[in-house]
Formats: C-alpha cells, sequence, structure tokens
C-alpha cells in the first residue's frame, strides 16, 4: 500500500537509505576491527614463536611459557606445543586442546638441527657442530590458523626453526567479548542515528513543503469575492517559483473572465429595469382602458403577469450579481425572527387553508441583518413548502436558538426527491420539472438567491437529508450583536 504523504516518504526513504548506508559501514568497519585485532595478535604470535623457536632445554618449556600472559593478556588462555626433530613431543600444555589439528600447522619438515647439550654435558664433550642454516632455503615463515574446538575459538600460530617446530595457540574469547561490545555499540547508536536521520528528513521535507502549504492556504481562500488574491514570491524554492507564478497567471485570468461575466450579468439586469418598468406601466394603463371581460382584457393580463414575472427574474439576476461579485449591499438592523415567522402564519392559511400548518417557535429569535432580504429568504422557503406539497399535507415551521446561532427548519409532506436533483438543488434556473412546465411556478433562482443572502448574513441554508416522503431546509444565521 502507497503511503499518501510525501513528507512521511521522504522520512521513510531518507532513514531507509541511511539506515542500509549506516549498515553496510557498521558491518565493514566490524570486520575490520576484528582483522585488526587478529592482525595484532599474530604480530605479536610471530614474535613469541620467534622467541620460543630458540635452543633451550626441554625442561625450560614451562617456564617460557608461564611468561606468555604477559604479552597476551592475563585473562587469556593460552597453549603452547613443541616437537623435536624426530616427531617427539618435548612440550605440550596442559590447555592445549586433544582437538586442535596439528596434521596441517607446519607446512613442511626440514632437517632440524639438534639442541645443544646441557650445562653438565659440555663439561665432559665438546659442544657439536652445528650446520649453519642454509642462506640459500631460509625457513618458512610463520603460519596462522583460527580452528574451533569444544573449549572455544583458537588462533593458533606455527612456526619451523632450525631446532624445533613450535606452535602457540591463543584463545579468541576476548576479542570475541570485545567485537560483542562493538556490535552492542553499532546495535544501539545505528538506531539513534536512524532516528535522527528521519527527523531531519522529516523537518527538511516540512520546510521544503512550506511554498505549498501556502499555496494550498491561498487556494482555500479563493472564492468568488477573493479572486484578487495572489501567493508571494518572496524568497520561495525556486523548484516553486514557476508553479506559483503559473497559480497567479490562473488567478488573474480567472478574476478577469468572473468580473466580465459578473458585469455582464449586472449590467443586463440594470438595462433591462427599465425597458420592463415601461412595458409594465403601458400594460396596466391599456388593461384599464381594455373592455371588462373581453379578450383583449384577458390577452393583456396575460402578458401583464408575464411581464412582472420577467421583472422578478431580473430582479433576482441582479441580486446573484452583486453577490458573486462580494457587492451585496446589506442594511443591518435588528431583526425579530419570531415575529416575522408568526406573521407568515397567516399568509399560509390564506394561500393554503387546506394544508395542516405545525409550528414550533421559541421567543426571542433576534438577529443582526437586512430586514428585506431575510424576509424574502423565508418567503421563498414557504413558498415553496406549499407549491411542492401533497394535497391534505403539511407544514412544519422550527425555530430555535443553539448557542450563538439561529436554526430555522421548514419542512413539508413530498414527494421524494431524486438524489440527482438534491445535488443540483441550489444551481440557478435549476428545477425539480424537466420539462420546464407551468404546473409549478418557478424559475430555479429562489433556492440559489436565498442561499446566497443567508451567506452573506454570514449563515447558511442547507437541504436537510430526511426520511422518505417529506423535504426540510434548515437556515442558520448567526445572533450578531
Amino acid at each position: 500500500m502507497k503511503l499518501r504523504s510525501f513528507r512521511i516518504r521522504i522520512a521513510l526513504l531518507s532513514a531507509v537509505l541511511a539506515g542500509s548506508a549506516i549498515a553496510g559501514f557498521g558491518l565493514i568497519s566490524w570486520w575490520l576491527i576484528y582483522e585488526a585485532k587478529v592482525s595484532r595478535l599474530d604480530a605479536e604470535l610471530e614474535s613469541q614463536l620467534m622467541r620460543a623457536g630458540r635452543p633451550r632445554s626441554p625442561n625450560r618449556w614451562q617456564s617460557y611459557e608461564a611468561f606468555l600472559p604477559g604479552a597476551f593478556g592475563t585473562n587469556t588462555a593460552i597453549a603452547m606445543l613443541v616437537i623435536d626433530a624426530n616427531g617427539n613431543v618435548l612440550y605440550r600444555s596442559e590447555e592445549w586442546a586433544t582437538d586442535l589439528d596439528t596434521n596441517n600447522l607446519w607446512t613442511s619438515r626440514p632437517q632440524l638441527q639438534p639442541f645443544p647439550p646441557s650445562h653438565s654435558q659440555r663439561q665432559t664433550a665438546p659442544f657439536p657442530e652445528r650446520s649453519q642454516p642454509s642462506r640459500d632455503r631460509p625457513p618458512p615463515p610463520p603460519r596462522f590458523v583460527t580452528q574451533r574446538t569444544a573449549t572455544g575459538t583458537w588462533r593458533v600460530g606455527a612456526v619451523t626453526t632450525p631446532f624445533a617446530q613450535v606452535a602457540i595457540a591463543v584463545s579468541l574469547k576476548a576479542i570475541a567479548q570485545e567485537m560483542v561490545v562493538i556490535r552492542n555499540i553499532f546495535l544501539i547508536s545505528i538506531p539513534g542515528v536512524l532516528l535522527l536521520v528521519a527527523g531531519g528528513a522529516w523537518g527538511i521535507a516540512g520546510s521544503s513543503l512550506h511554498s505549498i502549504r501556502r499555496l494550498t492556504k491561498v487556494i482555500g481562500n479563493v472564492t468568488a469575492s477573493g479572486l484578487e488574491q495572489r501567493v508571494p514570491i518572496g524568497a520561495t524554492d525556486v523548484e516553486f517559483v514557476e508553479l506559483i507564478q503559473v497559480f497567479n497567471q490562473m488567478l488573474s485570468r480567472l478574476e478577469h473572465s468572473f468580473k466580465q461575466a459578473s458585469r455582464f450579468s449586472a449590467d443586463a439586469a440594470h438595462e433591462l429595469k427599465t425597458p420592463l418598468a415601461i412595458l409594465q406601466g403601458e400594460l396596466e394603463r391599456t388593461l384599464q382602458q381594455a373592455e371588462p371581460g373581453s379578450e383583449v382584457q384577458q390577452g393583456l393580463s396575460n402578458l401583464l403577469d408575464e411581464v412582472r414575472r420577467l421583472s422578478g427574474i431580473v430582479r433576482k439576476l441582479l441580486l446573484l450579481s452583486l453577490a458573486d461579485a462580494g457587492q451585496m449591499a446589506l442594511y443591518r438592523v435588528g431583526v425579530d425572527l419570531s415575529g416575522l415567522l408568526i406573521e407568515m402564519l397567516e399568509d399560509i392559511e390564506l394561500l393554503a387553508p387546506h394544508l395542516e400548518v405545525k409550528t414550533e417557535i421559541a421567543d426571542g429569535l433576534r438577529v443582526q441583518g437586512d430586514r428585506d432580504l431575510l424576509v424574502q429568504v423565508l418567503q421563498n422557503l414557504i413558498s415553496n413548502a406549499i407549491k411542492y406539497n401533497l394535497p391534505n399535507g403539511w407544514i412544519r415551521i422550527d425555530a430555535r436558538r443553539q448557542g450563538a446561532t439561529v436554526l430555522i427548519t421548514i419542512s413539508n409532506c413530498s414527494k421524494e426527491i431524486p438524489t440527482g436533483d438534491r445535488d443540483r438543488i441550489f444551481d440557478r434556473f435549476h428545477r425539480g420539472d424537466p420539462a420546464r412546465t407551468r404546473k409549478v411556478e418557478g424559475i430555479g433562482l429562489g433556492l440559489s438567491l436565498a442561499r446566497e443572502i443567508a451567506r452573506s448574513h454570514g449563515g447558511d441554508l442547507t437541504l436537510d437529508p430526511t426520511l422518505s416522503g417529506q423535504t426540510a431546509f434548515t437556515l442558520t444565521l448567526p445572533v450578531g450583536l
């Protein structure tokens, strides 16, 4: 599963790469340290082998072995094996493991010289003449091998001298203990370093994404009334400059296009107001002069209704264009919503006496707002509840205060609204009747304008999820000061 957080991926990838590098470095370092310790042990073994290979009487091997702990450490197990020219064991330490392999310790068995006689022998017999080793054939260098036995791991060094074959075995237990300490240090320090690397990568990634967060903040604040915003470049990283420039250019194009569209809607609505007012006045004057009950009077009456309907469309379009441009002027006063709703109950009884009206209106619901616009919102909601109701249906009005907000819910008995229509119910010129018939009056601008008015007051208008067979809209308004 791919992690969707870029910052987490950067931190984890940095930790993995750094961990691989540090782990590889740790393994190589551990191996080099081990090899260095073994090499130093081999050098000391070679020095002691050369000393041990000097001629001495057989009974002095044990005395010589007693000095070896001073070279290798007092806590280190040491064993020694000495063989004469005939393959006889001159000396074997008690610590010499029986399972140490001595077959391959010496690569060759050159002709060995006999040991010189002891002091008592030199008094009775001359010292035999020794043949000097051949300068053309120097003795082979010491050989070092590592052997594992039941008693532990040993580093064995063997050398062939002109007088004897000597092998010294040193236990690697002390080196193994030191390497365990070094390994534990690595195991403790590496996770700490990885945490530092991951934390550093997390911080660096966060710092690198600062420009993206600024861009996201500006994008989140982009609304119809906030298209003039721009993201400042300032000291932004070079990699994000082009992105910010493209985004600012896009905002400029959107602002220009939106202002043109809003200006066109406002200008068109404003220009239509005067001819429509003149046309309505002329129709009303002509209608008064027509013969009562004639076809001319009926035709003029129908034309006057259409002109009034068109005037309402123009008025709503003008308000919507002002809302889009963020220029809807509000004349804020104290508005008694409880009183307004009670007054509108009388209109419901006159317009729809066949409907059952249920109310639950709290007293003293007051807000700061434009009274005429809020009346328009409530009238629109009540009008829709009447128009889209079922025969012998009902209307319910609930008004209450919740914290610093006034909630007004107007619900009615109705057919179920399809899901597609629920998502588009606040779209402009959208109506639930796909044929756009006049069976239900309306132009599809009322809910859109009501929501814009609510939002201009700092509130909102929403379609509530309800049970089948009913529709409910909730108007929320801040109480204000």
